[in-house]
Formats: C-alpha cells, structure tokens, sequence
C-alpha cells in the first residue's frame, strides 16, 4: 500500500561528481543543502555573501561579483553599532569599517574565482516579497532592522523575478558557458508575510522558474523541494517548532532524493566511506587508550589517507 503521494523527480543529464565545482545561493534551504555537500566532502561553496531569499538581490551580487565590481563606503552604512551593506547578509556586518569593507570585498574576487569555475550552480529561491528603500529606490537583500518607515514592500512580478533569474543565467554564462543550473524553491513558507500571500510568493517564483526554463532548456532543470515538502512530507512530524522550518528528518529526506538523481552514481561508493569516516571521527569511546580503540584509530586514518590520496581537496577535521 502506498502512504503517500510520491513526487516524480527527473534523473540530471549533467549529474554531480567529486570533480564538480559547485556554489549554492539563495534562502536558508541553500545552507541545508551546503551542509550536506559539505558533509559529504563536495567541492562547493554556499552563499558567500549570506542568506538571500529574492531574485533581485542575487542577481545584483552575481552581477558584481561577475564584474568584479568592488564594495566601496558609497555601499555601507552605520547603524546600532555595526556597518552594514543592503546587498548582504547580517552575518557579515562588522563594528570595523575597514575589516567591513576588506572582508566585503575579499568575498567578492573569491566568488568572482569561483563562478569562473562552476560546473554547477544551484539556487533556491525563497519569497517574491521584497523592500526597497524609499531614498535609494534599491530592492535590498536584508533591511538589518533598520526602521521600516524606511521602506516599501512589494511582490516582484512573475516577469520580473523571470528576468533576473535569465539575467544571472546570461552573466555566469558571459565567464563561464559551461556551467550548469538547477532552480528549486525554498520549502519553508515564510507565514510572517500572510499564509495566502505566501502562497502568491511561492506561485510566482515557481512560475518563474519554468518560464526560464523554457528560454534556456538544456543547462537548467528544476528540483521540487517546496513540492516534496508540501505535498510527499504533509505532516507536521517533519517540521521543526515552528512548524515552518523542516525538521532534520525532512532535510536529510529531500537531500535524499535530490543526491539520488543529481549526483553520479559512480560516486555513491565513495559518498559512503566518506559517511563510515564522519561517524568514525565523531565517535567518542569509553575508554580511549584500549588496544581496540587505537586499531579502530589506525584504520580510521587508513581510509582518511587513501581517499586523500585519490582526492587531494578532501580534508578530514
């Protein structure tokens, strides 16, 4: 008997591979993702410049880091004790200026380096809502609690969250053609705007996505996280407190079914000795200076070395 209404995921014709090069952008859902690939000893990168939840706002950071446009003080400001810079995260602001301003920027050329490299580009989008600032005109990525008498909020358009996503395509292709995309949207429904009008968030970035897929067919397919999460995961048990965020169970899931069909199956082998060495690392004996212990020990580094050998990137903490 089947329990559930299981979601068809479309197997990648260009599948990921321990030689890949990827970078995640986009919402908290791309950190969830981060940290698998980084768990599993992927080469990838996840969000250099913070959490980024609209279309707009990636576009403007991958068209500067595409350019290698620096971060000037015109790009920051200071606010409760901290500067800050509407184009990133808060996580990145600092009391100091200068390290602001430098950490800003060192940021910026190693992402410029790394798209020059992609072989993948994954980018969840989470929410069509946006602010902009009334004295710039500027849609930001984060209002770093700055009052909100200092901003408009609005629903980007289907055709608007379309161009940028076609525009971020075309600036990552105009450096590197050969780097491959795949869209998802953010499972978590981010209530704080209104329960139907995230359902209109989520609808137009859906709709935006397969829009600009049609335009650019071969190097972009679509990942139904939100719909495994909506529909395949419909139970609260697979949600956090919040009963917004998924839980462990749902990630690790979704993380599942996306490894399954994105990621070479001549590389699951090695993605499990890679999970038997994780587990090794974190295990924590009883009595540590046993003779068993220390032959667990000496085994453990054996694989460690072997992998390393073959895979000179991978490094064991």
């Amino acid at each position: 008997m089947q329990f559930t209404t299981k979601i068809p995921v479309q197997k990648s014709s260009f599948p990921i591979d321990y030689d890949s090069k990827i970078m995640l952008l986009g919402s908290c859902f791309a950190d969830n993702m981060g940290e698998k690939f980084q768990y599993f000893k992927f080469q990838a990168t996840t969000n250099p410049f913070g959490i980024i939840f609209n279309a707009v706002s990636l576009e403007k950071l991958i068209r500067r880091a595409v350019e290698n446009r620096m971060f000037t003080e015109n790009d920051i400001f200071f606010h409760n004790e901290l500067w800050h810079c509407y184009e990133v995260h808060s996580e990145l602001s600092n009391p100091d200026k200068e390290i602001f301003l430098s950490n800003l920027n060192s940021i910026l050329e190693s992402t410029h380096r790394h798209i020059a490299s992609l072989t993948h580009c994954i980018i969840t989008l989470g929410t069509s809502w946006v602010y902009r600032n009334i004295e710039t005109n500027e849609i930001v990525a984060n209002c770093h609690k700055v009052p909100q008498k200092q901003f408009t909020k609005e629903l980007l358009s289907i055709e608007q969250t379309e161009k940028s996503l076609q525009n971020i395509v075309s600036l990552i292709h105009s450096v590197n053609p050969n780097c491959n995309f795949v869209f998802t949207v953010s499972p978590v429904r981010h209530i704080k705007d209104g329960f139907t009008e995230n359902t209109l968030s989520k609808s137009h970035l859906i709709a935006a996505i397969h829009k600009t897929i049609i335009h650019h067919p071969s190097p972009i397919t679509y990942f139904p996280a939100y719909e495994i999460m909506i529909d395949e995961l419909r139970d609260y048990r697979f949600y956090a407190e919040d009963m917004l965020h998924p839980n462990q169970t749902a990630i690790d899931y979704i993380w599942i079914q996306f490894f399954e069909n994105y990621i070479s199956e001549s590389e699951f082998g090695l993605m499990n000795e890679i999970c038997s060495i994780q587990k090794g690392l974190k295990h924590r004996p009883f009595n540590p200076n046993t003779e068993s212990h220390q032959k667990f020990l000496n085994q453990l580094d054996l694989k460690i070395q072997t992998i390393q050998n073959q895979y000179p990137f991978i490094k064991f903490c």
